[in-house]
């Protein structure tokens, strides 16, 4: 059986020039991204591919520069949630049961190789506490490069 189901035709893919606006709009451009999204809601779930295996989604996007509406937005029609999103909207007890449970991933890279202390750093305020609980934890750095091995 096909993932999709016996019956189930794959739709196409979508058009790589669509998917890298909807991605770029997603850092900052709320109107567009809602534009975009009534007359494509199969763009909620896209990943541009910045080369090198840096994958970024709409979601991705608006949580590494920070834009809670943006990110509180594509939330609300089904994106998919992560520990970087977690952190830039200050959701501590998230933050904190994801590394007890896989400590392994406080220095995990993110998109572009930003790390969960940037994201946090960019929710402001509300985030403060997930950006310090991170520091007890030893998290230092903001980014990585995204293409050195290791």
């Amino acid at each position: 059986m096909h993932a999709l189901g016996q019956d189930q035709a794959r739709p196409q893919p979508i058009n790589l020039d669509i998917v890298k606006e909807f991605v770029s709009v997603s850092h900052g451009k709320f109107d567009r991204v809602r534009e975009m999204l009534e007359n494509d809601p199969q763009l909620l779930h896209v990943s541009n591919d910045w080369g090198g295996g840096d994958f970024e989604s709409g979601i991705e996007a608006a949580g590494h520069v920070g834009n809670k509406e943006i990110a509180n937005y594509l939330l609300g029609k089904g994106a998919r949630y992560n520990i970087y999103l977690a952190c830039m909207l200050g959701h501590l007890e998230t933050v904190k049961l994801t590394l007890t449970a896989h400590p392994m991933l406080l220095n995990s890279k993110g998109p572009h190789g930003l790390t969960m202390l940037h994201h946090a750093i960019k929710g402001g305020e509300p985030a403060k506490p997930v950006e310090e609980f991170l520091r007890s934890l030893g998290a230092k750095e903001t980014r990585f490069d995204f293409y050195a091995k290791g």
